[in-house]
């Protein structure tokens, strides 16, 4: 069963709110989080999918040849940037959908401000709080990334394969830190492991050793780190490295990105471990890698591929609605990603234009893995982990 439906006060917003005709233009909002925790990587998600909207204009444009735009709204990582940022994009801009949040608290913002009531479906493609998956959303809030009930059982089987039974956690105090900590954490003590210290932290702050004093006082020389690299964890990781106590350092994908090792001396970091929802293997993975190289990005940076996949998504969804009206968006988002239909892979725009034409069923087979919405909009997924190894990430494939 799709999650619940809105109460009736706020059903009754929806029919005031969604009323007046829209303005016909084939607009995508991005709720993107290009300042904040996560700038390090943002910028590239936004060329990503600014990169699956540039594919789909050179094969024909949107139904009747109008052209796909894009609109940026910056997100900030932040709930309370969000909501007005989200508000814009669905009121004033009057976006079909929206790509995005990035930040699960800017996701949760956006659709409980304005993208539910105005009857907008969303994607995100990095959002991996639980509590996404339990908005109540008219079938509206989907994401195709692995969300944190994976990614943090998985990394916690790691730790204990490898033989770290003991760890202290700090996580940034949000949704997405304390659903991501909470999964590793529960997960690491039914494996067997102890977690000997947990401690929210805060973004903003230029001092976080009474923090990191709280875990070293445990006795803990694995530090583990669930925050954002431009932000708090970045910090928490820098000090920490400079008090010298922790022998092992492990990030979540908020910690990945190019300025890890581009700020600091990789020496420092040697074998940290990163942990990150895997790209899929094989010819989606590979057209991807084709199209990102012609247009000079870069296919492997964080999140890139789920970026492409979801705005390649709601075009396709949009085409296949038939009209330039957000009604019809979310079960059309369903049939063009879940089976069964002809593989359409990533950039074969023309391709899955003519089969929706036909009448034929489509099936996109996404770059960042198997994208099949479940009943909460949720993918199931791989995580990959990565070890900074002289000097370099050096991706080591899935976490068995």
């Amino acid at each position: 069963m799709f999650k619940k439906t809105l109460t009736l006060a706020v059903a009754a917003t929806t029919l005031t709110i969604a009323a007046p005709a829209l303005a016909q233009e084939a607009k995508i909002g991005f709720l993107a989080d290009v300042t904040g925790g996560i700038a390090g990587f943002a910028p590239g998600m936004v060329d990503g999918g600014n990169l699956a909207i540039a594919n789909i204009n050179e094969q024909g444009g949107i139904l009747d040849g109008q052209d796909l735009t894009s609109v940026v709204a910056d997100s900030g990582c932040d709930a309370g940037t969000a909501g007005p940022a989200a508000d814009r994009l669905v009121n004033a801009e009057n976006v079909l959908a929206i790509f995005g949040g990035f930040c699960s608290g800017s996701t949760i913002a956006g659709a409980n401000g304005s993208a539910i009531a105005g009857n907008v479906v969303m994607i995100s493609p990095a959002s991996t709080a639980p509590a996404v998956a339990e908005l109540e959303d008219n079938d509206l809030v989907f994401r195709n990334v692995v969300p944190d009930s994976i990614q943090g059982v998985k990394a916690a089987e790691l730790l204990i394969a490898q033989g770290v039974t003991e760890v202290g956690v700090t996580y940034v105090n949000n949704d997405y830190g304390s659903g991501l900590a909470t999964a590793f954490s529960d997960a690491f003590a039914a494996g067997g492991g102890t977690v000997l210290a947990s401690v929210a932290h805060e973004d903003g702050k230029a001092d976080y050793r009474p923090e990191i004093g709280q875990i070293e006082a445990t006795g803990a020389t694995t530090l583990v780190i669930y925050g954002y690299e431009n932000a708090g964890g970045g910090a928490i990781l820098n000090q920490a490295v400079e008090a010298g106590t922790f022998d092992l350092f492990m990030g979540g994908d908020g910690m990945a990105g190019d300025a890890l090792l581009a700020t600091r001396d990789a020496a420092n970091l040697e074998g940290m471990i990163l942990t990150q929802a895997a790209a899929a293997a094989g010819p989606s993975y590979d057209a991807l890698v084709a199209l990102a190289e012609a247009a000079d990005q870069d296919p492997a940076a964080t999140y890139v591929t789920n970026s492409y996949d979801a705005v390649f998504l709601l075009g396709l969804a949009i085409e296949k609605s038939g009209s330039l009206d957000r009604d019809g968006i979310s079960a059309a988002l369903r049939e063009v990603a879940n089976a069964p239909g002809e593989t359409i892979l990533p950039g074969e725009w023309s391709k899955a234009k003519e089969l929706i034409a036909a009448g034929t069923d489509i099936n996109y087979e996404g770059a960042s893995g198997n994208i099949e919405f479940d009943d909460v909009g949720d993918v199931a997924g791989a995580i990959n982990y990565f070890v900074v190894e002289g000097g370099t990430v050096v991706n080591k494939g899935l976490i068995d």
